[in-house]
């Protein structure tokens, strides 16, 4: 995307003689043209995203009694965000891979992809 520092350039290539108006004139068009369509292609990835409408659901359940304790639902744009910065923050468990979660998720795979259960809780993720 073009940035105001580019077009102070150009504008300064004309002020310097370097360019003429002429030309200086169909450089900015370009830069405009260019961000132009940056701003579509970002708009059709956003629009192909929320068409999908990709969801995980993420249910804390306790283990004895089966009652739901948290049932959480985020869309799917933001849990690579999360998976991000919480990799870096997620203990060694030995049954816990961040990247296959990651993997899966991109894979377009649904339904339940991690499953932690101890004695007092159940952690359940799904794609929906």
């Amino acid at each position: 995307m073009a940035t105001g520092e580019e077009r102070m350039r150009v504008l300064k290539l004309i002020e310097d003689g370097k360019v003429s108006a002429d030309e200086g004139a169909r450089l900015l068009a370009a830069l405009e043209k260019s961000d132009r369509q940056a701003r579509r292609r970002r708009r059709k990835a956003e629009d192909a995203s929320a068409r999908n409408g990709r969801w995980i659901r993420l249910r804390v359940s306790d283990s004895k009694s089966g009652k739901t304790r948290v049932n959480m639902t985020i869309p799917l744009a933001l849990v690579n965000m999360g998976l991000a910065v919480g990799a870096r923050f997620v203990p060694d468990v030995a049954d816990l891979d961040v990247e296959a979660i990651r993997n899966a998720l991109h894979s377009g795979l649904q339904g339940k992809i991690l499953e932690v259960n101890d004695d007092d809780e159940l952690v359940e993720i799904y794609v929906e």
